[in-house]
């Protein structure tokens, strides 16, 4: 399966696939995509990022257009929402909801969430509707195609933050979390310090570490290293460029002092991962 919106107009772009085939496989290599991937049926097995990573029956993964995903072409349980920031982006959405808000502001993992019953049943019917809306042919169907995706992205929202024990937090309480993995997300390469974010949200470093820590979030701290880490095994990874031209690229000006921070997140050099 493979259907296909695309907007002359905005460049926007949304692709409904079950990444059977070649031009769905394809996909995952093009840069600026966001990826919402569905397991219908028993488990798939991908890789992102390097990793392994087993996708159980009705478990949604949901990948920003940094994590590198491969699926394999043999999938039978698979079906994957694919869309760029034109598509939907561009609008003005609830920054909750839009491309940067819970479900994507942060890179350095790709969240899941899992489908109770009634999600599953809320999921089939939106897939449902989907399929209907591409039978459509109209000048209106990009719009209506943004509802229905905003609408599962509302509904995976709201399972996300009561997986993470934000459910029960004030709009301003998550909006805070929310704006700090948005400035690490924009700032990781340059700022290091808990206290270089905190001047950015005029907090200082102590209120923001034990806001962390009083609602069981993961502490600022360790989402920056856990950031720059994972930018790090992408560039060893998936690029040719050396150990010192990573230092570089994430801010370091020793390499030694990179090496060091590398081994101390993952448990090995940069060259022994490259290596493994």
């Amino acid at each position: 399966m493979k259907l296909d919106h695309h907007s002359i107009k905005d460049n926007g772009r949304f692709t409904i696939t079950s990444f059977q085939c070649g031009p769905s496989l394809q996909l995952l290599k093009e840069k600026g995509l966001y990826k919402i991937v569905w397991c219908t049926d028993g488990e798939e097995r991908l890789v992102v990022d390097g990793y392994d990573v087993v996708l159980k029956k009705n478990q949604v993964l949901f990948c920003t257009p940094v994590n590198i995903v491969d699926i394999p072409k043999d999938n039978y349980g698979l079906i994957a929402f694919v869309f760029n920031r034109e598509f939907y982006c561009i609008q003005h959405n609830d920054p909750e909801v839009s491309c940067m808000g819970m479900l994507f502001y942060g890179s350095s993992n790709a969240p899941i969430i899992n489908l109770s019953i009634k999600e599953q049943a809320s999921f089939n019917a939106m897939l449902v509707l989907f399929q209907e809306e591409f039978e459509t042919r109209d000048h209106i169907q990009g719009e209506m195609l943004r509802t229905l995706l905003k609408r599962m992205l509302i509904t995976s929202t709201r399972l996300i933050k009561q997986d993470s024990n934000q459910a029960s937090l004030s709009v301003k309480q998550v909006d805070l979390i929310r704006k700090f993995n948005i400035l690490v997300e924009q700032h990781y390469k340059v700022k290091h310090q808990v206290s270089d974010y905190a001047d950015l949200l005029f907090k200082s470093p102590k209120t923001l570490s034990n806001f962390f820590k009083k609602h069981d979030v993961k502490s600022p701290l360790k989402i920056i290293n856990e950031r720059i880490a994972a930018e790090a095994k992408r560039l060893l990874l998936y690029s040719d460029k050396s150990a010192e031209e990573i230092a570089y690229e994430l801010g370091y000006k020793e390499p030694s002092h990179f090496s060091k921070f590398f081994k101390t997140q993952v448990g090995m050099s940069p060259l022994a991962y490259r290596k493994k």
